[in-house]
């Protein structure tokens, strides 16, 4: 397969697997959104994180990932803005954590802007920028053949692996919040939804 045994292949698969079930900013990020707007939400939240990815691992096979990494500045900077944003999200939630949660038709437009900010929160999380710098290239095998195509064949892996695990998630997800979409128990959802975007940025912030 582009020069990778099925050995590499398998052992990458089971690496990226173990990867993409542990939580992060990304699976938060789907989960809050199934949890406080639905299925189609915490779906279209994974497509927007997916996309994201998509994007670093075509940074890191042109080159542009490895730039960034070793700008402290940049980084920096990409960091806080990560943060900032987490933070933002889940201050909004905050203030909206009292207003009963519905999945209905009029919340759309959360919906549709669920791609777009999970689009966001990955590309300005940079440790997906130094994850992929750092975890693609193990796979690599310069005696195999050409470098940049085995890159690409484990970055989109990388992806579909990843958007599997979180529309799985954000399934999941959106079904349980829909039995409990009324009273006190959406109320919980959402600020608890809020604390950890809030939690999530700070932490990204801290490095």
């Amino acid at each position: 397969m582009l020069g990778l045994s099925a050995a590499t292949v398998a052992g990458y698969l089971a690496a990226i697997t173990v990867l993409m079930v542990t939580p992060g900013p990304d699976m938060m990020f789907v989960l809050a959104n199934a949890a406080r707007y639905g299925t189609r939400a915490g779906v279209v939240a994974a497509l927007g994180v997916a996309a994201g990815e998509a994007v670093h691992v075509a940074a890191v096979v042109g080159g542009l990932a490895a730039l960034i990494s070793a700008s402290p500045v940049l980084f920096t900077a990409i960091r806080w803005a990560g943060a900032a944003y987490l933070v933002v999200l889940g201050v909004r939630a905050l203030r909206t954590a009292g207003r009963p949660t519905t999945t209905a038709p009029e919340q759309g437009g959360t919906t549709r802007h669920a791609f777009l900010r999970g689009l966001v929160t990955n590309l300005l999380n940079p440790k997906m920028i130094l994850f992929s710098v750092a975890f693609l290239p193990q796979f690599v095998d310069p005696a195999a053949g050409n470098a940049t195509a085995q890159l690409t064949l484990l970055g989109a892996l990388f992806v579909v692996v990843q958007l599997t695990v979180d529309i799985a998630l954000g399934a999941g997800a959106g079904r349980l919040a829909g039995r409990m979409s009324e009273g006190r128990w959406s109320r919980w959802i959402n600020r608890i939804c809020a604390v950890a975007f809030v939690a999530l940025g700070l932490r990204l912030a801290a490095g």
